[in-house]
């Protein structure tokens, strides 16, 4: 946490004036500059780039021009340079506070509710899309691509399923070009299909239906078994 001004010159030229803000290096080399109102940062650089920081009071006066020409009151000025030619000049003028910590090896972000996961339990629920419904196989091979499930329903007929988070147009659309190719096979045909999604638009649902394609809204939580059923205040 330090007061300082920031110049950049590159692609174009912008200053930040004189404020306290936070002042993030990351250990990928990484320079990011905040204030306390936005998500983003004000400004950074993204690695690969080179960062120089130097004491003001022992800077040679014929140094470069960022040394020469640094506001008064500056104690020390970090500059960053990137391969593309860009500079971030960091001039600082008072340390609020200055700290490291080594954040050790992360896991990475870990997903939940992605479509992977809803046809990995729709093919385990199967008798979500109706009782007495059996799945045949996921990821369905086509000559398009794989059908996500392909399921026969209560009376043994084959059903194509597409699954997706956010049910859109395109999706339908993906299902019709299955469908088709489907529908050629003698030993399937005839193949109906299913649209099922956590949400779908209504144009979706407009076009499937005239497509004579099924909609169906899943709720993931409860194939999750993690909805609760009981009552509820909130």
């Amino acid at each position: 946490m330090a007061r300082c001004s920031v110049e950049y010159q590159g692609r174009l030229t912008t200053e930040l004036p004189e404020a306290v803000r936070l002042l993030m290096i990351k250990g990928d080399g990484t320079l990011l500059i905040h204030n306390d109102r936005r998500g983003k940062p004000l400004n950074w650089m993204s690695p690969p780039c080179r960062l120089v920081e130097e004491d003001i009071n022992d800077a040679d006066s014929t140094g470069d021009g960022a040394t020469r020409d640094a506001p008064e009151g500056t104690k020390s000025i970090w500059t960053v340079t990137n391969k593309a030619g860009e500079h971030l000049v960091v001039y600082v003028y008072d340390v609020q506070h200055d700290s490291q910590h080594h954040l050790g090896q992360d896991p990475g972000l870990v997903k939940d509710g992605v479509e992977a996961h809803l046809q990995k339990l729709l093919a385990e629920h199967v008798e979500t899309f109706g009782s007495g419904w059996t799945l045949v196989r996921r990821e369905y091979p086509t000559a398009i691509g794989p059908v996500d499930l392909l399921c026969r329903d209560e009376e043994g007929k084959p059903v194509a399923v597409e699954i997706k988070r956010r049910g859109e147009i395109d999706g339908v659309e993906q299902l019709s070009r299955y469908l088709e190719l489907l529908n050629r096979d003698p030993i399937l045909a005839p193949v109906s299909g299913v649209y099922a999604a956590q949400e779908i638009k209504p144009q979706a649902r407009t076009l499937a239906e005239d497509r004579g394609i099924r909609c169906l809204v899943v709720d993931y939580d409860e194939l999750k078994g993690t909805a609760d059923s009981g009552l509820r205040l909130f």
